[in-house]
């Protein structure tokens, strides 16, 4: 984690690994690894950046255990510990950056397993996005502004952004109004 309490890249895989293990309970090693990878790639994560703590590290900490041997590794029946869904909510409940590389992958994490928490911590994640992209989008609007005389292409992608954030904005207000 930040300084501020967000969420840093790598804290994506074990985001994705123990949702994946808390929402479907126990899955095979290879295929949990597989699924990460996969899910992290399609928001455009590097699986070198993102896989660069290893599943086999939440092992070792004691977030996930192995169920059931199996004679190949990748074939072993993992499961969440106790300690696993106590991570699990500290990285649900962490804030995000509205911007940045990794913010698309991360807020794609929260929302596939928000389900998980308890519904007061769910209205107040989606309370904490929607005031994340308030900020995000007075940045935008104070862009757009100071940059008025620069070219329309430029400013026509700036518009766009600002309608995207706009967008998703009032989607996240309506999701906190319904928990």
């Amino acid at each position: 984690m930040q300084r501020d309490r967000t969420l840093m890249p790598a804290e994506a895989l074990r985001l994705a690994a123990l949702g994946i293990l808390a929402a479907r309970g126990n899955t095979a090693y290879g295929a949990l690894a597989t699924e990460v990878r996969l899910f992290t790639a399609s928001f455009g994560g590097s699986p070198v950046d993102v896989m660069a703590s290893s599943i086999e590290l939440l092992r070792f900490e004691g977030l996930i255990a192995v169920a059931e041997k199996a004679a190949e590794p990748g074939d072993a029946i993992v499961e969440l510990t106790w300690e696993g869904r106590g991570e699990l909510a500290r990285l649900l409940n962490a804030p995000l950056k509205p911007t940045g590389a990794y913010a698309k992958l991360l807020i794609a994490l929260k929302m596939r397993f928000l389900h998980l928490l308890p519904p007061e911590q769910r209205g107040l994640q989606y309370g904490l996005m929607a005031e994340a992209l308030r900020t995000d989008l007075a940045r935008l609007l104070d862009l757009r502004q100071r940059m008025a005389d620069e070219h329309p292409d430029f400013l026509a992608w700036l518009d766009r952004d600002i309608d995207r954030a706009q967008a998703e904005l009032a989607w996240f207000e309506r999701r906190d109004t319904a928990e």
